[in-house]
């Protein structure tokens, strides 16, 4: 799942409209619009302002090194 499936999904299952959750997380409507949109350059601060919302943060990942 994407993260622009993830927040989507999450907006949804509270019954919220893309306004409603930028008022709450205190962002634009225009960035909701672009996250679930996946545009790939987000302000990560703004990114999780929204995410905290629903219990969940961005943050470094390791990744996995395959050979």
């Amino acid at each position: 799942m994407t993260l622009s499936e993830f927040v989507r999904a999450k907006r949804n299952s509270v019954k919220l409209t893309q306004p409603e959750l930028a008022v709450k997380a205190g962002v634009g409507v225009r960035f909701v619009r672009e996250l679930e949109q996946g545009k790939e350059t987000l302000r990560l601060d703004k990114v999780n302002q929204v995410l905290q919302l629903f219990g969940h943060e961005m943050g470094p990942v390791e990744l996995k090194h395959v050979d």
